[in-house]
């Protein structure tokens, strides 16, 4: 069996902290086991190692994401690409053509496809593999995974298989979407289940019904297609459409940790950061990236979040409503986290002559580098101001230290590695400011450090 999780989400419920760049999954909110903090999708690839599923496991992430899974998974994670954010069944088809043409993968094998965060248990994933054998031994077209509900919620999806079947594996009747709390009584009482998002399918299913509808089956013809797949969700294009489909009862713990209100329930501590919660503020945290103190006093049942990106003080009932508000500001994300480390835009001013200036803190990890690289509309100054690195520039080596001051005109060509951990602070100017205003040459030291003349 194959597992394929996929990771998108543009971020906007867990904002600030969370942004376009760094989706919910990516907040090291949560308690390891050993101690110190990990993120929800570190979580769970830890736990697809323990159960031994992570050797045959694959992430299905859009560009922008890519970097930062290889940063939080240490490069273990086998990656497949979306060339831009779509939905689950444009995701899901890529995915299966990835696995057919470029990994061989035989047509008769079960992929397994679920989120890439849920707040599980370790026998969840021992669950996972028992879609395999639920779908080959009923002739299914798609096993689901199902919850077993302990509420009425009117925050999931249900999934109701047909009445008076009490077997471990049941035939689907239909699905129910968010249905009001009376509804969700009525559906428990008749064994419905949450739908979690985990199903699986046998490789020729997929592969079939693209070819069916006259899409490609190759990975590097699919990718150049991509855009002009429906952009619809698998439920849509396919499930909707299936005449038989199965689902296991899953028992254990399930929880999407999607807003402030879940997300805090499930961490150690009231405060994550610099800052103090009173002792009379009860069922409140304070969560900040910031460098400056954060105090809250006597408040209850409140969310105080700071990022670079903003701030947010809400009632946790009502923090959701911030999925709203988040994009009418409209700006770029101010943190992100890269293969190599992490930065911070510290100050961003736009002139009235349409020159840009922006400021970013950088933190290289030890031992990493960036790629060698140019800019065509920027030029860059770095102030080294803690830590030590080695640097190529325009074919050149130096060693560098805190104190130092390098200048890097646009289309000049540079990388640098920290031997220790190093910080810097850069300046670039120019007249538009972008990430994407980049050229990368090559990403590996030692083949950067054949450039040297």
């Amino acid at each position: 069996m194959k597992i394929v999780l996929l990771s998108g989400g543009s971020g906007k419920r867990l904002w600030p902290l969370s942004n376009d760049m760094r989706s919910k999954q990516f907040l090291p909110l949560l308690q390891h086991p050993s101690g110190g903090t990990e993120s929800m999708v570190q979580r769970v690839w830890r736990q697809l190692k323990s159960a031994g599923l992570s050797a045959s496991s694959y992430i299905a992430t859009g560009r922008a994401q890519v970097e930062l899974l290889q940063s939080q998974l240490d490069n273990e994670a086998s990656i497949i690409i979306e060339p831009e954010r779509r939905d689950t069944f444009p995701a899901i088809a890529l995915a299966a053509v990835y696995l057919y043409s470029v990994e061989g993968v035989s047509l008769d094998e079960v992929v397994t496809i679920m989120p890439v965060d849920p707040y599980v248990s370790e026998d969840f994933f021992e669950h996972v593999k028992q879609l395999e054998p639920a779908l080959r031994q009923s002739g299914a077209q798609l096993a689901l995974m199902g919850v077993v509900p302990d509420s009425p919620s009117e925050s999931f999806g249900y999934i109701v298989s047909s009445e008076g079947n009490s077997d471990s594996v049941r035939r689907v009747e239909c699905f129910k979407e968010k249905p009001r709390k009376e509804e969700a009584e009525a559906l428990i009482a008749r064994g419905a289940l949450w739908n979690c998002g985990v199903f699986a399918f046998r490789l020729d299913t997929m592969i079939n019904l693209l070819i069916g509808m006259n899409l490609p089956i190759q990975y590097e013809e699919m990718s150049k297609q991509y855009r002009n797949l429906p952009k619809n969700s698998f439920d849509y294009e396919v499930v909707e459409k299936l005449e038989h489909i199965v689902a296991t009862r899953y028992t254990g713990q399930w929880r999407d940790l999607g807003t402030w209100q879940t997300l805090t329930s499930e961490m150690v501590s009231p405060v994550y950061g610099k800052g103090v919660v009173t002792a009379d503020s009860n069922n409140t945290h304070l969560v900040s990236e910031l460098e400056i103190p954060i105090t809250v006093i006597g408040l209850s049942n409140v969310i105080v979040a700071a990022s670079p990106d903003g701030i947010l003080v809400s009632d946790k009932s009502q923090s959701p409503r911030i999925k709203d508000l988040s994009g009418e500001w409209n700006q770029r994300p101010m943190y992100e986290e890269r293969r190599w480390g992490q930065y911070k835009v510290v100050d961003y001013i736009r002139y009235d002559d349409g020159r840009e200036v922006l400021t970013k803190r950088i933190a290289i990890t030890a031992g990493r580098n960036l790629s060698y690289q140019y800019h065509l509309n920027r030029s860059e100054v770095w102030t080294v101001i803690g830590g030590e690195g080695e640097m190529v520039l325009d074919g050149r080596y130096r060693r560098i230290a805190a104190g130092d001051v390098i200048q890097v005109p646009a289309g000049m060509r540079h990388s640098i590695r920290a031997i220790s951990d190093l910080e810097i602070i850069e300046v670039q100017s120019g007249g538009e400011l972008v990430e994407e205003d980049i050229v990368r040459l090559c990403m590996d030291w030692s083949e950067i450090i054949s450039y040297i003349h």
